[in-house]
């Protein structure tokens, strides 16, 4: 065995010096060494690549993948003789005043390799290297634990009692604060107890975070087709010195671990000591489907005709084509204009209706064509709280909530009217600023000091107001009229903040249709009622929407010269002596973002006027039901003012919008001056 043992300290040694891990080494000791100050532990963290170590050698590679506690004793010889061989750290005494930490960059892809968090039973006791991914759904503040200690023997007269380093405690994966430094510990030599020197105590960074199966997301939902079973619970797992602060709440990663069992009193936890970390990012289909490819041929011809048949066909297994039109387009638009980048261009929408049960069932059926689309519990919270950690060490721990597991993604919040002021005010802050701030008061959770920590919000918000409740709570409410519509329940900031304010249309057809569609889906929930459900099925929807959202789309100088014309032209035109202009800045930015919308969902990447007409006629509806009309003086549903039941339908509303687009530019010659423009007839 000691042949085997020095042979994988050779191996070691071979594979440090050619992969510049030898070099690192040196680097660090240098550090330490300059310090002139002596420590118990010297930590160092040694990367490995376990294909490249097996081609090396087997054996060695095998060792470190299946015994790494043991294996990392091999690399802390091996980095001992280079310290005593090359002088690198003059304090250094003993062997066991090195502690190595192994960070694998992968593992080998097989099934044994893979810890599933939510299939059972949990192997927590082999004590070997588990590749795993989950998503951060709770973190706690960064709290310090002992790396190492130095112990002394109580005998006066034994030659372990001062200057020694003979005795050395290290942390081990699993280990509390309570099993690495102890008070039982008694000299090999004269069998004294041993005691602590506490001016050689080595601190270090802890951090505790609660990870859950990614399958989570399907269970948010609210509505899916999967009808598998399924269990799942969190896990901790312990970021430790380099890797504290390394995860973000609410990210998708890939760590490598230990797993190991942290005993609390009498309660036992299973969790996993990391090792590695890696952020998954989602990487969307690069196809759409051949139908998608076909009715995108067969429509080449206008720039608007795509988007408006994939709207009229969209959700067929929720509402009849043909019905909620524009409704349907804001919410492809919304889909599409989603991502996890910082600044990102967002696009939230607020329903008005009383058809609540028919808004809701489309809403829900539209989030699940997103990995991340959230319907947020009433029972829970939107936005991060904070809580006591449960592990014992009193603690703040920061829970990521419904806003931050929806990232990148939508977070559906169902009726705005049944809030209370308090976190509507609080949402309103988020819209505006994109973040929230969590307090953490520092008496209660053991710190010096008050803590605030702020987290991004990155994710559309989607909610409805319904009409009828104003009636239920005594407001007087009067028949719908454009520009006097009754929201009264929401506060007028709240409702400027929302990217776009849509009205629920009456259904172009006959209603009687709809009422047929919710009874025979009553009668037969599988049932595919329209041909255009087999010929686009929801799969469809989800690969072309992931395939839209990550785009990369670019304004084109006129369509910039067209936007920036409508805003200058509506600050003037919608404005009072007393509030000054009712056109948010914000404004500016849903333009774009609806243009950039429109781009991607009609799969180009160059914003052209026609999108950023469609674009201004959505937000020119939404500002006539808050302030009702102004100069431009639209049509009540100007996306969609004809059926869309045959070819020549589709021409007559491409005739409408080149209209509407040389109304537009007469509006902006008239009230935007300086802002050049096209105005060539087409």
């Amino acid at each position: 065995m000691h042949h085997e043992i020095q042979k994988m300290r050779e191996i070691a040694l071979v594979y440090l010096d050619r992969s510049g891990g030898l070099q690192k080494f040196v680097h660090d000791c240098k550090k330490y060494n300059d310090s002139k100050q002596s420590y118990a532990v010297y930590r160092f963290v040694i990367s490995i690549n376990p294909s490249d170590i097996a081609e090396l050698d087997a054996t060695l590679g095998n060792y470190i993948l299946h015994n790494p506690i043991q294996a990392a004793q091999i690399f802390q010889s091996v980095c001992f003789i280079a310290v005593k061989t090359l002088s690198l750290i003059e304090q250094l005494q003993t062997e066991a005043q090195i502690s190595v930490l192994l960070k694998p960059t992968h593992l080998p892809p097989l099934p044994s390799y893979i810890l599933s968090l939510s299939a059972f039973p949990f192997n927590h006791t082999s004590q070997r290297f588990y590749m795993s991914e989950g998503i951060a759904i709770a973190m706690g503040t960064v709290t310090k634990y002992t790396q190492g200690a130095r112990f002394l023997c109580t005998e006066e007269t034994c030659p372990f009692s001062e200057g020694s380093f003979r005795y050395i405690r290290v942390h081990l994966p699993g280990a509390t604060e309570s099993a690495t430094v102890r008070n039982d510990f008694v000299c090999s030599l004269c069998s004294s107890p041993l005691q602590e020197d506490m001016k050689f105590r080595v601190l270090g960074d802890k951090q505790i975070v609660e990870m859950i199966d990614a399958k989570v997301l399907n269970a948010l939902k609210g509505y899916s087709n999967d009808k598998s079973h399924f269990r799942i619970q969190t896990f901790t797992v312990f970021l430790r010195d380099e890797l504290a602060n390394k995860m973000k709440i609410g990210n998708h990663y890939k760590i490598i671990g230990i797993p190991a069992c942290v005993q609390n009193g009498l309660q036992a936890t299973a969790c996993i000591e990391v090792n590695s970390v890696q952020l998954c990012k989602p990487n969307g289909p690069s196809f759409v489907s051949d139908n998608f490819k076909y009715l995108l041929s067969l429509t080449s011809s206008s720039c608007w005709r795509f988007t408006a048949i994939l709207a009229n066909i969209f959700a067929s297994q929720v509402v009849p084509p043909g019905t909620y039109n524009t409704l349907k387009l804001a919410i492809l638009l919304s889909l599409v204009q989603t991502c996890e980048k910082e600044n990102a261009d967002y696009l939230d929408l607020l329903i008005v209706t009383s058809d609540t049960l028919v808004i809701d069932r489309l809403l829900n059926y539209s989030i699940c064509l997103l990995p991340r689309g959230i319907r947020h519990p009433p029972s829970s919270e939107i936005f991060p709280s904070v809580s006591k950690d449960k592990h014992g060490t009193g603690s703040a721990s920061i829970h990521a909530c419904s806003a931050v597991l929806a990232k990148g993604g939508i977070c559906y919040i169902g009726d705005l009217s049944s809030y209370k002021k308090d976190k509507l005010e609080l949402l309103q802050s988020v819209l505006e600023s994109r973040t929230t701030t969590v307090f953490i008061p520092g008496k209660k959770y053991g710190e010096e000091a008050d803590q605030q920590v702020t987290i991004s919000v990155q994710t559309n918000f989607w909610s409805f107001v319904d009409v009828d409740s104003s009636s239920k709570k005594h407001i007087q409410k009067d028949n719908f009229l454009i520009g006097q519509m009754d929201v009264s329940l929401i506060p007028p900031n709240l409702l400027d903040v929302f990217g776009l304010l849509i009205y629920r249309e009456f259904p172009s057809c006959r209603p009687s249709s709809l009422v047929h569609h919710i009874l025979k889906k009553a009668i037969n929930p599988e049932a595919m009622l329209y041909k255009v459900s087999q010929q686009f099925r929801m799969q469809d929807y989800e690969e072309f929407i992931l395939f839209a959202k990550n785009l990369h789309v670019e304004l084109s100088s006129e369509a910039e010269n067209l936007i920036q014309g409508y805003y200058l032209a509506s600050r003037r035109v919608r404005r009072d002596s007393i509030h000054g202009s009712t056109l948010s800045a914000s404004a500016l930015k849903i333009l774009i973002s609806l243009s950039k919308a429109h781009t991607k969902l009609s799969l180009r990447k160059k914003v052209l006027e026609e999108d950023a007409l469609i674009a201004i006629l959505l937000l020119e509806s939404s500002l006539t039901l808050k302030h009702g009309k102004s100069a431009l003086c639209i049509a009540p549903n100007p996306i969609f003012p004809f059926d869309l039941s045959d070819e020549n339908s589709l021409q007559q509303r491409d005739s409408y919008l080149m209209q509407c687009h040389h109304q537009l530019l007469k509006f902006i010659g008239a009230y935007g001056p300086g802002i050049h423009t096209n105005a060539n007839e087409e």
